[in-house]
């Protein structure tokens, strides 16, 4: 009887022993991800994100490309209305890219650096090592942490992070507000570690041209693999010449300019004459926004006679008093102040200004901006994600 019962002991303690093993509690995958950002080299990720904030959902096809140290490429595409921008950061700046319209947004800032983005790898990882009340469970093949939201808009509160357990990829990001509502979230389908890119993939006027010929690397991606253990503000000109981006060992790129100071190298002079044609279309529709903050209304819509660009204005007033400015600029290439890049989910904006704040950003061709000594960053947001689907008026 004692052999007995001493052989159960074993047997048991045995059964113990092997279901506990593979088992990680959350100090012991906090340590693998901090030693998987001590190695990261690179990554490129496909999902789909979903902004909750305005009347109806907005879904975005998100690709995400990174090339250490500081090299980003993220392709948003509306697939309602068809709108593809392309975000991208290399050695010359950070660029708002529409391809299709010959459009680009540029401006100085450290993007993404001194913010988060709920597609970055990157960001999902600090949020995590960084919060010391973060939560940790095991949900099947994934690892579950929530911590606080580390964004720059104080509507959003906490995230959920679901990673894999294999690989530590990302699977899906829930974001949500102070009354725990879902305001973003992202879903990946693919993620890569291990991607190697052209030298050239985040090249600026590349991605302008290649866009229109689906001649951009190959973009599949395997979700196993894993990394190996191992301000003064100043205003851009806009006809400052576009400089060919370099990537290391590469030489200075030459080229002739049309005598404004645009360069007209290559496919650049035709996708000028395109630019210059789409000027000549004249008025766009007023675009308004769904969304206005509590106690606002409209006041009016003052004239700004003879604009080239076709701009017009909007002014609010009420809790917060400020305004919406639209525009559609002639130039290829737009230039704006000197600011800090702000993510307004479907594109970055720039936010500039200290007692006076101005977010601008471009969306299918169409230049906005909202203007205010008191509307908060987190309405501005709001405000400009509301105006996304809306028709012209």
């Amino acid at each position: 009887m004692r052999r007995i019962t001493w052989v159960l002991t074993i047997v048991m303690s045995v059964a113990i022993l092997v279901a506990g093993c593979g088992k990680k509690d959350a100090s012991a995958v906090v340590q693998d991800l901090d030693k998987v950002m001590s190695k990261l080299e690179s990554y490129a990720g496909i999902g789909t994100m979903t902004l909750h904030s305005g009347q109806q959902p907005l879904e975005y096809r998100v690709e995400v490309w990174y090339q250490n140290p500081s090299y980003y490429r993220i392709e948003l595409k509306n697939e309602k209305k068809d709108i593809t921008q392309i975000v991208l950061r290399n050695k010359e700046g950070v660029f708002v890219l529409t391809p299709s319209l010959n459009k680009i947004f540029r401006f100085q800032s450290d993007w993404p650096e001194n913010q988060g983005q709920v597609y970055l790898y990157q960001t999902l990882v600090r949020s995590i090592l960084s919060d010391n009340a973060r939560q940790f469970t095991a949900d099947g093949d994934n690892y579950v942490f929530e911590v606080a939201a580390n964004y720059q808009t104080d509507s959003l509160v906490r995230q959920k992070i679901w990673l894999s357990k294999d690989s530590y990829a990302p699977k899906q990001v829930q974001v949500t507000d102070s009354e725990a509502k879902v305001v973003v979230e992202m879903k990946f389908n693919q993620f890569d570690f291990s991607k190697k890119f052209d030298q050239d993939s985040f090249d600026m006027q590349r991605n302008m041209t290649s866009m229109k010929n689906s001649s951009l690397p190959d973009t599949t991606v395997d979700v196993t693999k894993v990394p190996d253990g191992n301000t003064k503000e100043t205003t851009a000109k806009v006809d400052d010449p576009i400089q060919q981006p370099q990537q290391p060992g590469d030489e200075p790129s030459s080229g002739a300019t049309d005598g404004t100071g645009s360069e007209t190298t290559g496919s650049d002079a035709g996708a000028s004459d395109r630019s210059n044609d789409e000027a000549e279309l004249g008025p766009f529709g007023i675009i308004e926004p769904s969304y206005l903050p509590e106690g606002v209304t409209k006041k009016d819509e003052p004239a700004i006679p003879d604009s080239k660009e076709h701009a017009v204005a909007i002014r609010y007033s009420g809790t917060y008093n400020f305004t919406i400015m639209e525009s559609r600029p002639k130039d290829m290439e737009t230039g704006m102040p000197i600011g800090e890049g702000l993510d307004l989910g479907f594109t970055v904006g720039q936010l500039s200004g200290e007692e006076q704040k101005a977010l601008t950003w471009m969306y299918d061709g169409v230049k906005y901006r909202i203007v205010s000594s008191d509307l908060p960053t987190s309405e501005m947001v709001k405000i400009a994600q509301s105006m996304v689907d809306q028709p012209g008026k």
